[in-house]
């Protein structure tokens, strides 16, 4: 935890918070944290800053905070992902909060089965949870919005077209594509398929959107490594 992230309900008053639960014991046994000690802190959809620990027992912790700095700039991206297998999606969730993303829309393909929209990580209570994660490593406050879409051709044909306007609309797709970009300065849609890619259909009706399939190499890569590796490039 590189930043004490706070919610509404931890505040007391504009200057102090109490904390139990995960994060008191997070605080007294993992960083040792004790009376006087001084962290990094944050409200979440706030702003960040330090705190100082002025009261502690063994249920609930103190804090006096100081919260001056704006949370770091997000990506310009609006991310497209196949709805990854359970266990992977919770690793991608945390990883795109800590790179920056603040628009995540969870998709249908074909490729994706449709067991894995019973998953309990999709319930809101998770979600949230592997968001907070990934914003506490990045020391960040400002939450990612994700959304669900259970089909892909009303998604595509009716929701996508008001989503992407003004944006540079990139499809990643293994095959013989270009290179995707490097060191973007504008805003991007980007579509990234299952680790099997998307099928011939969808990627056609992502370019009918106006989007440009783009490749990483001849390697398949896992979700989250793609991730990672396109994200870098690009920003």
């Amino acid at each position: 935890m590189n930043l004490l992230l706070l919610q509404q309900e931890d505040l007391l008053d504009s200057h102090t918070a109490l904390l139990t639960g995960r994060q008191h014991q997070h605080l007294k046994t993992v960083h040792k944290k004790t009376t006087g000690d001084q962290l990094k802190a944050g409200l979440v959809g706030g702003l960040m800053g330090s705190a100082e620990i002025i009261e502690q027992n063994e249920t609930r912790t103190r804090i006096h905070l100081q919260l001056e700095q704006s949370p770091p700039p997000p990506l310009p991206l609006r991310l497209l992902l196949a709805l990854p297998r359970p266990r992977m999606l919770a690793r991608s969730l945390e990883h795109l909060s800590t790179l920056g993303v603040k628009d995540i829309h969870l998709l249908q393909t074909a490729r994706v089965e449709k067991s894995y929209w019973q998953s309990p990580e999709l319930k809101p209570e998770k979600i949230h949870q592997h968001l907070l994660l990934g914003l506490e490593q990045a020391r960040d406050t400002l939450l990612p919005r994700v959304h669900l879409h259970t089909r892909f051709r009303p998604f595509v044909e009716d929701e996508l077209p008001g989503l992407i306007c003004d944006t540079r609309k990139l499809v990643a797709h293994p095959g013989n594509y270009p290179q995707c970009p490097r060191g973007l300065n504008e805003a991007v849609t980007l579509a990234i398929g299952p680790e099997g890619g998307f099928v011939d259909y969808e990627i056609e009706k992502l370019q009918e959107q106006g989007f440009t399939a783009v490749q990483l190499g001849p390697r398949i890569l896992r979700v989250e490594t793609a991730v990672t590796a396109l994200l870098a490039r690009l920003f």
